[in-house]
C-alpha cells in the first residue's frame, strides 16, 4: 500500500527580535512576549502535523492536539515519554535555581552527525505518518 501526502506546508516562527529568511518555508513573525512564538505554534498546530521543537512544554501541548513531535536531536516526543521529560526539566530547573551562581552554557555546536541523526529520525517519523494515514 502506498500513500501520497497531498500537501506539505512548512512554516517557521520567529519573534520580532529575530529575523528569519527561508527558501523552503513561510516565515511567520510573532509579536513580543516570553512565550508568544510557542503559543502561536500550538494554535496553528493541527492533528497529524509534524512539529520540530526543543521545548518540552510545547511538545506536550502539541501531543495533546494529536500532532507528532520531534526534537532537533531526532528524539521523538510521545505520550509515553513526555511526562518523564517534563519532570526532568522541572528537577533540573529546580537544581539550577538553588545555586547562587548560574554558569549556563549554551548548547554545543551542531555537527554533521547531529544533522544526519535528525534526518534519519525525521524520515522514520514521516514514514510512520504516511502509514497512519
Amino acid at each position: 500500500m502506498s500513500a501520497i501526502i497531498n500537501t506539505i506546508y512548512v512554516f517557521s516562527l520567529s519573534g520580532f527580535i529575530h529575523v528569519l529568511y527561508s527558501d523552503y518555508s513561510e516565515v511567520i513573525t510573532v509579536g513580543a512576549g516570553a512565550d508568544a512564538v510557542d503559543f502561536k505554534l500550538v494554535s496553528l498546530c493541527q492533528k497529524g502535523d509534524i512539529v520540530v521543537t526543543q521545548d518540552y512544554g510545547v511538545a506536550a501541548m502539541i501531543l495533546g492536539k494529536g500532532a507528532y513531535g520531534i526534537h532537533q536531536s531526532g528524539k521523538w516526543y510521545t505520550d509515553e515519554n513526555i511526562d518523564q521529560m517534563l519532570m526532568e526539566r522541572h528537577l533540573t530547573k529546580k537544581a539550577r535555581n538553588s545555586k547562587k551562581k548560574h554558569h549556563l552554557k549554551g548548547p554545543a555546536k551542531r555537527t554533521e552527525a547531529d544533522d544526519k541523526r535528525f534526518e534519519v529520525s525525521l524520515n522514520k517519523l514521516i514514514e510512520m505518518y504516511i502509514k497512519d494515514r
